[in-house]
């Protein structure tokens, strides 16, 4: 309830909070640059003047969006293509698993940072979550294969076959539902580390670009104005660990709520 509450909280000022703020993030106020937090200007000002209340608003609200998309598309794929690959079996369960293997030792991170640094300012985000997603999904479908493995052989799956039920229907109906879960509970918590990826890249400056800004982008031009304006570094930061903190709280929960045996193997362990 409590990670609940802080998400709707940081989705509201995501969605709204630029019509409480007095300034715009992309609208500089020349006579107040490297300000501390006023009146004015509710958390300070960059270098530039722009306004950082405005600007972590903006930012908190571009992580979020990709985050979500990114994370989303990750698990449709790796659902997808998981379930096929165990419930196919023979060739195409070799060939799969051979493929999983190989995408699993590519440097993704240096190959998602080349596709991104080629992209201009308007289009730098889209192509950053084709990067995470076209990397993203591996991981989890072969956790989703290991899983199909029982599920193929069940009663109701055989005789979906035996039936001449198609093999997409069965993956769609049978197979994924029983899956529901897992990945529900993995598609929420893979929001944190896509808004991470997202962070690390634009805090090198290799992911969301100006003039647009995220809020990997605001660490970066934060870090480097610590000593004399710390406030650039330690309000987006506030926001990024809230995001974090909630989105891991809801995703225990629903951990808890749907996989029981989760929390009988934890209560177990303690």
């Amino acid at each position: 309830m409590v990670g609940l509450i802080i998400l709707l909280v940081l989705v509201f000022f995501a969605l709204f909070g630029a019509n409480i703020g007095k300034w715009a993030y992309d609208d500089p106020d020349f006579l107040a640059l490297s300000a501390g937090p006023s009146a004015s200007h509710w958390l300070g000002t960059d270098s530039g003047g722009s306004d950082l209340y405005a600007m972590v608003v903006r930012g908190l609200g571009k992580s979020l969006m990709i985050g979500i998309i990114t994370s989303v598309a990750t698990m449709a794929i790796a659902s997808l293509l998981g379930t096929a690959i165990s419930f196919f079996g023979g060739w195409v369960e070799r060939v799969g698993m051979w493929l999983l293997d190989m995408l699993l030792v590519v440097p993704s991170f240096l190959l998602i940072a080349m596709i991104v640094r080629t992209a201009n300012a308007t289009t730098g985000w889209i192509w950053l979550i084709i990067g995470l997603t076209a990397f993203g999904w591996v991981g989890y479908a072969r956790i989703i294969r290991t899983l199909t493995l029982s599920l193929r052989e069940r009663d109701y799956v055989k005789a979906a076959r035996f039936m001449g039920v198609g093999s997409f229907k069965i993956i769609v109906r049978h197979l994924m539902p029983n899956l529901a879960s897992m990945i529900i509970i993995n598609t929420v918590l893979g929001v944190v580390g896509a808004v991470n990826s997202e962070t690390a890249l634009s805090y090198l400056g290799l992911g969301v670009k100006a003039p647009d800004v995220s809020l990997g982008s605001i660490l970066q031009s934060g870090a480097v104005s610590m000593q004399t304006a710390p406030w650039l570094l330690v309000f987006p930061s506030i926001a990024l660990v809230l995001l974090t903190f909630s989105m891991q709280l809801i995703g225990d929960g629903l951990r808890d709520a749907l996989d029981p045996n989760s929390r009988a193997s934890g209560t177990v362990g303690a």
